[in-house]
């Protein structure tokens, strides 16, 4: 089974966040949140390296953008499925 890391900042009172939640357990997808602070812009590879894909999440007023920009750069050079709104 894939494992996809959902980059973002998680809020459980945000309605999109609890949509992902759902739509993704809905399709049988293994996935984690991953906080955009924890993906250090010199090495987004410790935090994310061992995902098959990554979703930057929707609705998100990122707590740092170098995170989410960092992973962005990640799937792209690595070749890492991605998807992001």
């Amino acid at each position: 089974m894939q494992r996809v890391g959902i980059v973002g900042d998680f809020n459980p009172d945000n309605h999109t966040h609890q949509a992902t939640n759902a739509g993704l357990a809905h399709a049988g997808v293994r996935f984690e949140w991953v906080p955009t602070p924890e993906v250090r812009p010199e090495r987004p590879e410790d935090r994310l390296g061992h995902y098959d894909g990554i979703f930057v999440a929707p609705s998100s007023p990122y707590w740092s953008m170098e995170g989410a920009l960092a992973a962005i750069r990640l799937a792209r050079e690595r070749g890492v499925p991605l998807v992001g709104t």
